[in-house]
């Protein structure tokens, strides 16, 4: 049986291509782990930068990638840690026709409009539900603190 091989420079040209990330490039000229910019749309984290790591396995495109944000983000979907509540990648969802676009596509997505089913802290879902305009104060506070600058269109 034809294993499904990874396109990674065709994935990577795409991913460079689209609007809603910056400066993406293998790390330490690694073809399986990148990391980049996100450019969220909406606020409260439209005025700064995410960088991310998108790290595919040996098995990929038969096992899905991992995405981890290495800025610190205020956000109900995402732990201390950087790690996603993204069904997409989980094995249940993922398909290996997913291209790196799409992951990426829905993470920026799940930045700009927070889904209280994704959730891996409670406690910030909970204040974005009770008390959004305290939320959206804290995201915003924490996106100036934290967030790399936006690199210019």
């Amino acid at each position: 049986s034809r294993t499904a091989l990874p396109t990674f420079p065709q994935d990577l040209e795409e991913v460079r291509r689209w609007e809603g990330a910056r400066d993406v490039r293998p790390l330490d000229g690694n073809v399986r782990r990148w990391t980049g910019l996100l450019l969220p749309n909406n606020p409260p984290y439209n005025t700064g930068a995410f960088r991310f790591e998108l790290t595919f396995s040996r098995h990929h495109p038969l096992e899905p990638p991992c995405v981890t944000l290495r800025t610190p983000i205020y956000h109900p979907s995402v732990d201390l840690q950087g790690h996603v509540c993204q069904p997409l990648t989980t094995d249940v969802h993922w398909k290996p026709t997913t291209r790196a676009i799409q992951v990426l596509q829905d993470l920026l997505l799940q930045l700009d409009s927070p889904d209280l089913q994704r959730v891996l802290r409670p406690d910030v879902a909970r204040e974005l539900q009770e008390r959004p305009e305290e939320f959206r104060r804290r995201a915003e506070e924490d996106t100036r603190l934290h967030a790399e600058p936006r690199p210019d269109p």
